[in-house]
């Protein structure tokens, strides 16, 4: 991938040029697909969603949305599909877990998020995303992080280069907000 050409076209669409898109997906495509594979391994085996699908649905909402996002940078743009998959998956958790298919709310940890379990529930996905935007009110950056490392199974020294901190900050980040949300999750579901 050329990420000069990903930064000029994601200016170029944001001065209103939306035609370049079509030269977007070809640029970003191989790296979407990496981000929406480690999110599938979390994912239960009988998810319906596949990889691929996940990559065209994300990028259709970030590039064809009425009131689209300007993207200051493709790593950016790269959090803004890391978050769309995210959404994406949630949506499809809670259409299948809800109440009338007997959902049920879960107790999780995320001491060791990045080893999640393959068969992790549909409502302990919710349940997480629902602490998660209740967290994010509380400390938006670390909340970023915990989207970017369990959303998306980046590394600590991947989430600090893409939000331009340093490892060490993205580790204390990554420590509190596990706090928070094990407690968080630990309260809602007693």
């Amino acid at each position: 991938m050329q990420p000069a050409n990903v930064t000029q076209i994601l200016q170029a669409i944001n001065e209103g040029q939306k035609f370049r898109t079509e030269e977007l997906l070809p640029l970003v495509y191989d790296e979407l697909k990496k981000l929406a594979q480690q999110k599938m391994r979390l994912e239960a085996a009988e998810h319906t969603l596949q990889p691929t699908a996940l990559v065209h649905e994300a990028f259709v909402r970030l590039v064809t949305q009425g009131n689209s996002q300007a993207w200051d940078h493709r790593g950016h743009f790269y959090m803004a599909a890391a978050e769309a998959m995210r959404r994406i998956l949630i949506e499809s958790a809670r259409r299948k877990s809800s109440l009338k298919r007997g959902g049920h709310f879960k107790r999780i940890s995320l001491d060791e998020a990045e080893n999640a379990s393959d068969d992790q529930s549909d409502s302990e996905l919710v349940a997480l995303s629902e602490a998660l935007d209740r967290f994010e009110a509380v400390d938006p950056e670390a909340a970023q992080i915990v989207k970017l490392r369990y959303f998306t199974g980046l590394t600590i020294d991947e989430v600090a280069a893409m939000l331009k901190v340093s490892p060490r900050t993205a580790k204390r980040h990554w420590a509190y907000a596990r706090a928070w949300l094990q407690r968080e999750l630990t309260n809602t579901t007693s």
